[in-house]
Protein backbone atom coordinates (compact mmCIF):
# COMPACT_ATOMS: atom_id res chain seq x y z
CA UNK A 1 0.00 0.00 0.00
CA UNK A 2 0.98 3.57 -0.76
CA UNK A 3 1.52 6.01 1.53
CA UNK A 4 -0.16 9.64 1.41
CA UNK A 5 3.01 10.99 0.33
CA UNK A 6 2.48 8.84 -3.09
CA UNK A 7 -0.55 10.29 -4.18
CA UNK A 8 1.08 11.08 -7.72
CA UNK A 9 1.69 7.59 -8.26
CA UNK A 10 -1.28 6.15 -10.18
CA UNK A 11 -2.91 2.84 -10.28
CA UNK A 12 -1.12 1.33 -7.23
CA UNK A 13 -2.88 0.54 -4.10
CA UNK A 14 -2.97 3.24 -2.20
CA UNK A 15 -4.74 4.11 1.45
CA UNK A 16 -6.02 7.52 -0.07
CA UNK A 17 -9.76 7.99 0.45
CA UNK A 18 -10.32 11.10 -2.11
CA UNK A 19 -12.46 9.92 -5.15
CA UNK A 20 -10.74 13.22 -7.12
CA UNK A 21 -7.54 14.40 -6.15
CA UNK A 22 -5.65 17.35 -8.53
CA UNK A 23 -1.85 16.95 -8.75
CA UNK A 24 0.38 18.55 -11.31
CA UNK A 25 -3.14 19.38 -12.84
CA UNK A 26 -3.30 16.38 -13.94
CA UNK A 27 -7.28 14.25 -12.56
CA UNK A 28 -7.22 11.50 -10.27
CA UNK A 29 -10.08 9.02 -9.95
CA UNK A 30 -9.85 6.82 -6.95
CA UNK A 31 -11.21 3.60 -7.31
CA UNK A 32 -11.75 0.55 -4.48
CA UNK A 33 -11.97 -3.17 -5.85
CA UNK A 34 -13.41 -6.22 -4.28
CA UNK A 35 -10.61 -6.91 -2.17
CA UNK A 36 -10.87 -3.65 -0.39
CA UNK A 37 -7.81 -2.33 -2.65
CA UNK A 38 -7.79 1.67 -3.42
CA UNK A 39 -6.41 2.52 -6.75
CA UNK A 40 -5.50 6.18 -7.67
CA UNK A 41 -5.60 6.10 -11.56
CA UNK A 42 -5.65 8.99 -13.93
CA UNK A 43 -8.65 10.33 -15.33
CA UNK A 44 -7.63 9.97 -18.87
CA UNK A 45 -6.94 6.54 -18.46
CA UNK A 46 -9.96 5.79 -16.80
CA UNK A 47 -12.06 7.94 -18.79
CA UNK A 48 -11.22 6.25 -22.23
CA UNK A 49 -10.94 3.05 -20.83
CA UNK A 50 -13.61 2.29 -17.55
CA UNK A 51 -17.16 2.70 -19.09
CA UNK A 52 -18.62 1.88 -15.77
CA UNK A 53 -16.42 4.51 -14.23
CA UNK A 54 -17.79 7.35 -16.72
CA UNK A 55 -21.20 6.06 -15.92
CA UNK A 56 -20.91 5.79 -12.39
CA UNK A 57 -19.23 9.29 -12.15
CA UNK A 58 -21.83 11.14 -14.45
CA UNK A 59 -24.89 9.36 -11.75
CA UNK A 60 -23.25 10.41 -8.95
CA UNK A 61 -23.43 13.50 -6.97
CA UNK A 62 -19.77 15.09 -6.94
CA UNK A 63 -19.47 14.63 -3.06
CA UNK A 64 -19.24 10.54 -3.75
CA UNK A 65 -15.36 9.95 -2.49
CA UNK A 66 -14.77 6.60 -3.73
CA UNK A 67 -15.64 4.64 -7.29
CA UNK A 68 -16.57 0.99 -6.09
CA UNK A 69 -15.61 -1.83 -8.46
CA UNK A 70 -17.27 -5.12 -6.64
CA UNK A 71 -16.21 -8.21 -8.48
CA UNK A 72 -12.46 -7.45 -9.65
CA UNK A 73 -9.69 -8.03 -7.61
CA UNK A 74 -6.30 -6.11 -7.11
CA UNK A 75 -3.71 -8.00 -9.33
CA UNK A 76 -5.60 -8.00 -12.11
CA UNK A 77 -6.72 -5.44 -12.38
CA UNK A 78 -2.96 -3.52 -11.87
CA UNK A 79 -1.93 -5.63 -14.86
CA UNK A 80 -5.08 -4.01 -16.69
CA UNK A 81 -4.46 -0.37 -15.46
CA UNK A 82 -1.00 -1.11 -16.55
CA UNK A 83 -1.54 -1.85 -20.01
CA UNK A 84 -4.22 0.48 -20.35
CA UNK A 85 -1.86 3.20 -19.73
CA UNK A 86 0.25 2.25 -22.98
CA UNK A 87 -3.02 2.37 -24.86
CA UNK A 88 -4.26 5.35 -23.85
CA UNK A 89 -0.66 6.98 -24.64
CA UNK A 90 -0.95 5.48 -27.78
CA UNK A 91 -3.81 7.23 -28.29
CA UNK A 92 -2.58 10.62 -27.90
CA UNK A 93 0.27 9.61 -30.62
CA UNK A 94 -0.67 6.94 -32.81
CA UNK A 95 2.14 4.47 -33.95
CA UNK A 96 0.43 1.04 -34.67
CA UNK A 97 3.59 -0.15 -35.31
CA UNK A 98 5.39 0.19 -31.74
CA UNK A 99 1.85 -0.14 -30.08
CA UNK A 100 1.72 -3.80 -31.83
CA UNK A 101 4.84 -4.40 -30.46
CA UNK A 102 4.42 -3.32 -27.00
CA UNK A 103 1.21 -5.04 -26.29
CA UNK A 104 3.08 -8.18 -28.03
CA UNK A 105 5.80 -8.13 -25.73
CA UNK A 106 3.24 -7.38 -22.65
CA UNK A 107 1.05 -10.17 -23.22
CA UNK A 108 3.89 -12.58 -24.15
CA UNK A 109 5.34 -12.39 -20.35
CA UNK A 110 1.40 -12.88 -18.88
CA UNK A 111 1.05 -16.51 -17.71
CA UNK A 112 -2.28 -18.44 -19.08
CA UNK A 113 -3.97 -17.29 -15.79
CA UNK A 114 -3.31 -14.12 -15.89
CA UNK A 115 -4.05 -13.55 -19.56
CA UNK A 116 -7.69 -14.67 -18.67
CA UNK A 117 -7.95 -12.60 -15.47
CA UNK A 118 -7.07 -9.92 -17.26
CA UNK A 119 -10.18 -10.57 -20.03
CA UNK A 120 -12.52 -10.82 -17.27
CA UNK A 121 -11.28 -7.77 -16.00
CA UNK A 122 -11.89 -6.01 -19.82
CA UNK A 123 -15.09 -7.63 -19.71
CA UNK A 124 -16.39 -6.61 -16.65
CA UNK A 125 -14.99 -3.17 -17.15
CA UNK A 126 -16.87 -3.22 -20.84
CA UNK A 127 -13.45 -2.22 -22.45
CA UNK A 128 -14.14 -3.49 -25.61
CA UNK A 129 -10.91 -2.78 -27.62
CA UNK A 130 -8.60 -4.13 -24.77
CA UNK A 131 -10.68 -7.41 -24.63
CA UNK A 132 -10.71 -7.75 -28.17
CA UNK A 133 -6.68 -7.72 -27.79
CA UNK A 134 -7.04 -9.93 -24.87
CA UNK A 135 -8.96 -12.46 -26.54
CA UNK A 136 -7.05 -12.46 -29.53
CA UNK A 137 -3.81 -13.04 -27.52
CA UNK A 138 -5.84 -15.95 -25.55
CA UNK A 139 -7.32 -17.38 -28.88
CA UNK A 140 -2.98 -17.31 -30.26
CA UNK A 141 -2.45 -19.25 -27.81
CA UNK A 142 -4.73 -22.02 -27.90
CA UNK A 143 -4.65 -22.32 -31.65
CA UNK A 144 -3.96 -25.79 -32.89
CA UNK A 145 -3.62 -27.10 -29.50
CA UNK A 146 -4.87 -30.62 -28.15
CA UNK A 147 -7.72 -30.97 -25.95
CA UNK A 148 -5.62 -32.21 -22.66
CA UNK A 149 -3.70 -28.33 -23.30
CA UNK A 150 -7.34 -26.71 -23.54
CA UNK A 151 -8.93 -28.30 -20.80
CA UNK A 152 -5.44 -26.99 -18.50
CA UNK A 153 -6.12 -23.63 -19.96
CA UNK A 154 -9.66 -22.93 -19.08
CA UNK A 155 -8.93 -25.35 -16.03
CA UNK A 156 -11.86 -27.64 -17.27
CA UNK A 157 -11.81 -31.47 -15.69
CA UNK A 158 -12.96 -33.94 -17.97
CA UNK A 159 -16.23 -35.70 -17.45
CA UNK A 160 -15.19 -38.34 -20.02
CA UNK A 161 -14.75 -41.90 -19.43
CA UNK A 162 -11.47 -43.16 -21.67
CA UNK A 163 -14.48 -44.85 -23.59
CA UNK A 164 -16.38 -41.65 -24.14
CA UNK A 165 -13.22 -39.23 -25.10
CA UNK A 166 -11.96 -42.39 -27.71
CA UNK A 167 -14.82 -42.26 -29.42
CA UNK A 168 -15.51 -39.06 -29.96
CA UNK A 169 -11.48 -38.97 -30.95
CA UNK A 170 -12.59 -41.39 -33.76
CA UNK A 171 -15.73 -40.03 -34.94
CA UNK A 172 -14.18 -36.37 -35.09
CA UNK A 173 -10.86 -37.18 -36.29
CA UNK A 174 -10.83 -34.44 -38.37
CA UNK A 175 -10.54 -31.96 -34.67
CA UNK A 176 -7.33 -33.75 -34.21
CA UNK A 177 -5.55 -33.34 -37.41
CA UNK A 178 -2.36 -31.16 -37.02
CA UNK A 179 -2.84 -30.24 -33.57
CA UNK A 180 0.16 -29.25 -31.15
CA UNK A 181 0.56 -31.80 -28.33
CA UNK A 182 2.59 -29.73 -26.09
CA UNK A 183 2.03 -27.72 -23.40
Amino acid sequence: MASSAETTETSKPSTETTAETTTKSTKIITLKISDEAIFEVEDSVAMEILVIVKSFLKDQSPSTEIVPLPNILAKPFSQFIEFCKEHVMFKENPDKEKQKKISEFFLKEKSNEELLDMITVAKYLEAEDLLDLLSQAAADRIQNKSVEYMRKFFGIENDFTPEEEAKLCEERSWAFEDVDEGY
